[in-house]
């Protein structure tokens, strides 16, 4: 019998690949942490408190631990999986819990062509998706890839949580393959993030640790001199 995967209610949003997992509880929501692969890999499960309903960003990998997190956590159903971008450690087990829990999928259509699985739905810029009570609006940040893109919730009282995948880590933007993307991609970073939300916004990455965008705007001037 396997065992429950472990999730530890004090959230601190530091995990490394085998740990527990972490939970924080918000207002009207769960959002539960979980690294998995080799790569450290974040997978974010979004539950809305009045439905029940949930979201799996990233299917990233381990798709038998992810999958048990959702029997565990939502009775085995899953109303969306996003994928935040096209690069394989974001969506190694896509394919597999797609065909484990029978999710529909969602990108951005300039990043659909490599997944293994087409998307049901498009993640277009300004638009949002809706999770029971929960709505989340997506934001294109193009540049790490052409069709990356952030998910914001607002919680009620007005604080943002931004899921940024590969876009936006505590140092700096994401990795970009030319000073043309990294122009974009932190264009699009100070205009659509920093530009619009409040210091108190919480940042949940791809890879490793939270931060907020209080922490990172004082070194807005810094990553632009240090460039790609």
């Amino acid at each position: 019998m396997e065992q429950p995967v472990a999730i530890d209610s004090n959230y601190t949003g530091h995990i490394a690949p085998g740990s527990s997992a972490q939970r924080r509880t918000v207002d009207g929501a769960s959002i539960i942490k979980i690294s998995v692969g080799p790569m450290d890999n974040n997978a974010y499960l979004v539950q809305c408190s009045s439905t029940g309903l949930t979201l799996l960003i990233d299917a990233a990998n381990e798709a038998d631990r992810l999958i048990q997190l959702v029997r565990e956590q939502a009775g085995g159903t899953l109303e969306l999986i996003v994928t935040t971008h096209q690069h394989p450690d974001h969506w190694l087990a896509l394919q597999d819990v797609v065909s484990a829990i029978g999710a529909s999928t969602a990108a951005h259509p300039l990043d659909a062509e490599p997944l293994p699985v087409p998307p049901d739905f498009d993640l277009d810029d300004g638009e949002s998706i809706q999770i029971g009570e929960l709505e989340l609006e997506i934001i294109h940040l193009s540049g790490h890839t052409p069709g990356s893109v952030a998910l914001a919730l607002t919680e009620s009282g007005g604080r943002v949580h931004l899921f940024t995948g590969d876009s936006l880590f505590p140092g700096g933007v994401g990795k970009t393959a030319d000073a043309e993307k990294f122009a974009s991609l932190l264009a699009d970073v100070e205009t659509k993030l920093f530009g619009r939300f409040g210091d108190d916004t919480i940042v949940y990455p791809g890879h490793g640790d939270d931060t907020t965008l209080g922490n990172e705007r004082p070194h807005l001037t810094e990553w632009r001199e240090r460039g790609w």
